[in-house]
């Protein structure tokens, strides 16, 4: 399993800042105010615990965030993490949350907004020069919004 914190990171910078110092391990490890076999460990590439963790990049004066690995991309959408939520709420039932979950997809669905944008596939492509194919999407572009805008004025 992928380590959540770069390690080795943290290992190069505890041993580049007390070289820079000129502390030894107990010496570093009583000013960071940690363990000295935590910050030993840490030198070896051992992980901290979180309390520890938090000491020495106080210590290393340097920001945690540093440390962590990006997280991967968000997969699940929106709606489906607060039926997700709602699922696991304790004060609903099953069929209450499924049901105020299908009430969220809806009203998402309707308010969202999305980008709207005009595509042309032409079935007669050899026929048209690419110049010719983008001012047609332009123009369709344009007849969008002034239709959208009517729309929305006569609303």
């Amino acid at each position: 399993m992928e380590q959540p914190l770069d390690i080795e990171a943290l290992q190069g910078l505890v041993r580049a800042h007390r070289a820079r110092t000129g502390l030894s391990l107990r010496m570093a490890a009583a000013e960071a105010d940690v363990p000295f076999n935590t910050l030993a460990r840490v030198e070896k590439g051992h992980l901290p615990d979180l309390a520890n963790f938090r000491r020495i990049v106080e210590w290393l004066g340097v920001d945690p965030e540093r440390f962590f690995r990006p997280q991967r991309l968000r997969t699940e959408t929106t709606v489906d993490v607060i039926a997700h939520h709602l699922a696991r709420d304790p004060n609903l039932s099953p069929a209450a949350a499924e049901r105020i979950a299908g009430l969220v997809q809806e009203l998402y669905q309707s308010l969202a907004r999305r980008e709207a944008r005009t595509r042309v596939h032409l079935r007669a492509a050899s026929t048209f020069t690419p110049a010719a194919a983008g001012k047609l999407g332009e123009i369709l572009e344009s007849l969008h919004r002034e239709l959208t805008r009517r729309y929305t004025a006569d609303g």
